[in-house]
């Protein structure tokens, strides 16, 4: 079996753009939430999110690419560039055959598309719309897959390329799409990770809709609050993560620095609701199993869980349940903490982001805590790391996501040399 390690990281997030910005903020636990500055969200019952405070041009993006991308590609755009300087890769020496994306997004160019048709429809008011006003990039915003066109031609790859959209899954499911890849030997290099940029009128509505959004809006800092009595709702976040994965003898051959290595990841769904999940957490608990299986790991080789933490109700009480189903006794000792109580909820990004934090966890030996977790619900009975950010010695990381739809993923990274 051909083994798979990380050898780049970009990230940009709410409160740091950057990866050194990131690890520091999500290492504070000071959350980077506040009312909406995007556009006026009065109207909304949810009216905050964990915004990033990104400007293309000082990330070498031209005029050009910033009218052609959406903001979820510009930010994506903006993860790879840093992930590849990381790795030290020069792609342009690089077999471009050996080379490949794989992204992730759960709801693509949202922001390009709903402003395009406000415009075309004249603020909502003509059914019958007039072409001749919209821009002329709007097909790239219509199909996310121009976010791994644009980044295959800006490395020069011709390799495997495709966006994977699993709702909030998308993020680790894209990693593993291009984990599976090296693995069969259709690659030997990868750039994946997952990017959105969701924060507009539309998104804030739908999940308004459904009241799955914290209403906090008086107190945002402390609205994300994952296994706290207290939660009320994710709070809508955006940004990016991007990895450079390779083979680990092509990463060897090149001297390359490698901060982990991806030793398990498994996917299920729960085919039962499009929002609602079981209390039991089965399907999240069979994932984490069969990542575990895939590591020859048991539960107690695990030594740092990044949850999925979302802060809603039923999330965070399903969650828990799949940590005692699959780690056994070991769920009560192993340190769980959620960065989406700093950094909010970026839908599909969310799970690139949380990998990118557990690599670097096992590279630096501290475990960013769960800010806002003051009174733990009495049924989130795990350590979940409140608060304050705490120094360990993990050698295997375990991330695990849930998204809307029923997707269920769990990824394991490891430190390098600690696995078979």
């Amino acid at each position: 079996m051909r083994r798979v390690v990380v050898t780049g990281i970009g990230v940009i997030a709410p409160g740091g753009v950057g990866r050194e910005e990131f690890w520091n903020r999500i290492v504070d636990g000071k959350p980077a939430v506040r009312r909406i500055t995007a556009f006026d969200p009065s109207p909304f019952r949810s009216q905050i999110a964990a915004e990033v405070d990104f400007d293309p041009a000082a990330h070498g993006l031209t005029p050009r690419e910033v009218r052609r991308m959406d903001r979820f590609t510009q930010l994506a755009v903006a993860c790879a560039d840093e992930a590849v300087a990381d790795s030290g890769l020069d792609l342009g020496t690089a077999d471009p055959e050996r080379a490949g994306i794989s992204l992730g997004s759960a709801v693509g160019a949202t922001i390009t598309l709903e402003e395009e048709y406000v415009v075309a429809s004249d603020r909502g008011r003509d059914w019958e719309v007039d072409h001749r006003h919209l821009r002329p990039f709007l097909y790239q915003a219509l199909v996310p897959s121009s976010a791994a066109a644009e980044l295959a031609v800006r490395f020069g790859v011709n390799g495997p390329a495709a966006v994977v959209s699993t709702g909030c899954t998308s993020g680790i499911d894209a990693i593993g799409r291009a984990y599976r890849l090296i693995q069969d030997g259709e690659a030997d290099m990868m750039i994946t990770g997952a990017s959105d940029a969701p924060i507009s009128p539309i998104t804030v509505a739908c999940f308004d809709a459904i009241r799955a959004t914290s209403p906090s809006n008086g107190e945002p800092e402390a609205a994300s609050r994952p296994f706290d009595a207290g939660r009320k709702g994710f709070v809508l976040g955006e940004g990016a993560a991007v990895l450079v994965v390779e083979e680990l003898e092509h990463a060897r051959r090149r001297g390359a620095r490698v901060y982990c290595e991806v030793t398990g990841y498994a996917a299920r769904a729960n085919g039962y609701h499009m929002t609602g999940l079981r209390p039991d957490g089965h399907e999240l608990g069979e994932a984490i199993r069969d990542a575990l299986g895939q590591a020859a790991l048991n539960p107690g080789d695990i030594g740092y869980v990044s949850a999925h933490g979302s802060g809603t109700k039923q999330n965070d009480l399903h969650e828990t349940s799949a940590y005692k189903r699959s780690l056994g006794d070991h769920a009560r000792r192993v340190p769980i903490s959620s960065i989406k109580s700093v950094i909010g909820h970026s839908l599909g990004a969310i799970g690139s982001i949380e990998m990118a934090a557990c690599a670097l966890v096992l590279q630096r030996g501290v475990v960013p805590p769960t800010a806002n977790l003051t009174v733990p619900d009495p049924e989130c009975d795990l350590d979940y790391t409140p608060l304050v950010a705490r120094e360990v010695s993990a050698r295997h990381a375990l991330s695990a996501g849930s998204g809307f739809g029923g997707f269920q993923s769990a990824m394991i990274f490891s430190e390098p040399g600690a696995s078979r």
